[in-house]
Parts: structure tokens; C-alpha cells; sequence
């Protein structure tokens, strides 16, 4: 078998998830697992959560299909909402609370024939504008939709865009603009996604929506995961299969655009864009092998990648290579890419075996 796993540390998950109930006490959490948990596997990671989590959380209904399999009583929040009226059918065939972001999803659930009436979450597009109602636009369908067959509870959600930056004035506008709709009765709010979760209380309402911080990443870039109390989830481990001695001069990898500056000793590592490491990762970007940090050289290619080993005793054909982890953080990963690590964790792909623990 290639060398090449993906360790999935399902107790991290959970002591993850604990940590955001810890941050708001006496509230409820949807753990999001959407994009197959962040790139983690969702029936495992819902497994591991199902009698703990309060709920879950999906994009699209076929995500809550494999959700609904391992946990058939929780709470499964579809984030999207229904797009026709297959979706609307299958929505309530699975028992889901369905986000409504705009007016042909909400005459869409009129529609619908009541075989089990749903949760409707409304959508506030409170300044992010990606999704959602206006405020004139939010109160006109709660009046709609409150009292309907196919409606059990009427709640209210929103979602911020700048939570993750400290004392953003656009973060104080959004919870304002929420604010401003108390006097409508709903019947359960929720606003938090990870950022708010770990840093902003007033934002908790009734129930969190933790994200990324599941798994381990910081949503944060100026704090890191270890700062806030968080558990890696996910360790990407390769193998190296190949050394070689290169002198001064030559070059290594596609384009030679890493040249030797002194005699090095270069090893090939059994990972590549094609499992998920990012292509755009510069020469220099570190990895763990026999707990020492060693830098990349050269372009990531397709199944490999090539590392520096002449600083380290002993490195041999199986070392174990850390590319990331509990060593080698993601989001110190992700920042040296130029990218976030929820785009990393969402693109280790299928061929790249997970082993779960914990």
C-alpha cells in the first residue's frame, strides 16, 4: 500500500466540541459536518459525536443522507435549504431543519404537500450579502410562514463575514441589524460559527454552529489553535521513498526552480497535489521528519513532493514524514500557502486512506 494516511483523532472531535459548549453555557450546538466533516469523513466524525452533539449541520441533502444513517434522531440542520421540490419531500421524509434564505425557498415550503412539517430556519442577510432576506423582506415571510402546516418551528439565523478579525465594525453592524428583529417571535435564533463561538457572547443566542474549530483549526489567523484550547484532528502522514545526493548547483523538481547551495542529501516523499498537499506551497515550507522540521524543495508535483534532509542524522528510505498535524500545525501550513486550513482539510482527497483513533 502507498505510504500515505490521513489520522483522524475522533476524541480530539469531541473534546473539540466540548470546548464550544464550555464557550456558552446552557446553549446547543449544530456540529457542522458538511463537505464530508471538512474533508474528515462524515459517517466517522458523526459517530464519534452522535450522543453528544446536540445536532448536526450540511449543506445539501444528500450530506444529510449519510448523517441521518448514523445519527437518525439528532437535530441535522440543512444550511442551504431546499432548492426544489424533491428536496422539500426529502427534507421532511428525513425530519430536517431547513435554513430559508430567500422567496422562492419560502413559497417553495408552502407548496410543498405536509407529510411532516419542518423546522424553517429564516435566513437574515444582516451585511455578509451572500445569502438571505432584508429585514423588510425577513418579517414579510415570518408573518407567512408562522401558523403554516408545513412550518413546526419558526427560527432565525445569520452569519457573520468578519468575525474572525477582532473589533471589526461590520461584526458590531451584523449583530445590530439582528438585534433590531427581537420583536419578531421566533421560536430559536442562532448566529455563532467558530469565531463567535470562542470570542463573541453576545452573539451565542440559542444555538452555535462550530465549524472549523471541530477539527482542530483556529479561525483566527493572529491565534493559534494550541492558544485557544483546540485538538488537531487530522494528521497527514507520508513516508519517505527516495533519497538522493545532490551537489551544489543542481536543481530539484519540475521547472528547476530549487537549486542546491551546498551538497544536499533530497528526499522524495509520497505525497502529492493529487492527495490534497498544495501544489502552490513554496520551496522552504516546512515538514516533520524524526521530530525535526526539514524545508520543502522545489514544486509539488502531481504524487510527490521533495524534501531538504542533510540536517538530519540518520534519515533514511521509511522515515515517517509529518506533513501535517500536531507538529506541524495546518493553519502555519495554510498561512505559508496563502490559504486558509479549511481549504487543506476540504481537499485531502479520496485516495488518501483515513485511519481513525480515539
Amino acid at each position: 500500500m502507498r505510504p500515505l494516511t490521513a489520522t483522524v483523532d475522533l476524541a480530539a472531535i469531541r473534546h473539540n466540541y466540548a470546548l464550544a459548549k464550555r464557550c456558552a453555557p446552557g446553549r446547543r450546538a449544530f456540529a457542522v459536518v458538511k463537505a464530508d466533516a471538512y474533508g474528515h469523513g462524515a459517517a466517522s466524525v458523526v459517530s464519534a459525536l452522535r450522543t453528544e452533539a446536540d445536532g448536526f449541520a450540511v449543506c445539501s441533502v444528500e450530506e444529510a443522507r449519510v448523517v441521518r444513517e448514523q445519527a437518525p434522531d439528532a437535530r441535522l440542520l440543512l444550511l442551504e435549504g431546499c432548492f426544489d421540490a424533491e428536496d422539500c419531500q426529502a427534507a421532511m421524509e428525513l425530519g430536517l431543519d431547513i435554513s430559508v434564505q430567500g422567496a422562492e425557498q419560502a413559497q417553495r415550503i408552502l407548496d410543498c404537500e405536509v407529510t411532516r412539517p419542518l423546522n424553517v430556519w429564516l435566513k437574515l442577510d444582516s451585511g455578509m450579502h451572500r445569502l438571505g432576506f432584508d429585514a423588510a423582506g425577513l418579517r414579510f415571510w415570518a408573518e407567512r410562514l408562522r401558523g403554516a402546516p408545513q412550518v413546526a418551528e419558526l427560527n432565525l439565523m445569520s452569519h457573520f463575514a468578519c468575525a474572525d478579525e477582532h473589533m471589526h465594525q461590520l461584526t458590531e453592524r451584523q449583530l445590530e441589524r439582528y438585534q433590531a428583529l427581537r420583536d419578531v417571535a421566533f421560536d430559536q435564533r442562532s448566529f455563532a460559527n467558530s469565531a463567535a463561538v470562542l470570542t463573541l457572547a453576545p452573539a451565542h443566542m440559542d444555538w452555535l454552529r462550530p465549524g472549523i474549530m471541530l477539527y482542530g483549526a483556529s479561525p483566527f489567523s493572529e491565534r493559534s489553535a494550541v492558544e485557544l484550547g483546540l485538538q488537531p484532528a487530522m494528521t497527514l502522514t507520508a513516508e519517505v521513498i527516495a533519497m538522493h545526493e545532490v551537489p551544489a548547483g543542481e536543481s530539484v523538481g519540475y521547472g528547476a526552480t530549487w537549486i542546491a547551495q551546498r551538497p544536499s542529501r533530497i528526499g522524495t516523499v509520497s505525497c502529492g497535489y493529487a492527495d490534497g498537499y498544495p501544489r502552490h506551497a513554496p520551496s522552504g515550507t516546512p515538514v516533520v521528519v524524526r521530530g525535526q522540521r526539514v524545508p520543502l524543495t522545489g514544486r509539488v508535483s502531481m504524487d510527490m513532493l521533495a524534501i531538504d534532509l542533510t540536517d538530519v542524522s540518520g534519515a533514511a528510505i521509511g522515515d515517517a514524514v509529518e506533513l501535517w498535524g500536531a507538529q506541524m500545525p495546518i493553519d502555519e501550513l495554510a498561512h505559508a500557502c496563502g490559504t486558509i486550513g479549511y481549504e487543506l482539510l476540504t481537499k485531502v482527497t479520496q485516495r488518501v486512506p483515513r485511519r481513525y483513533v480515539g
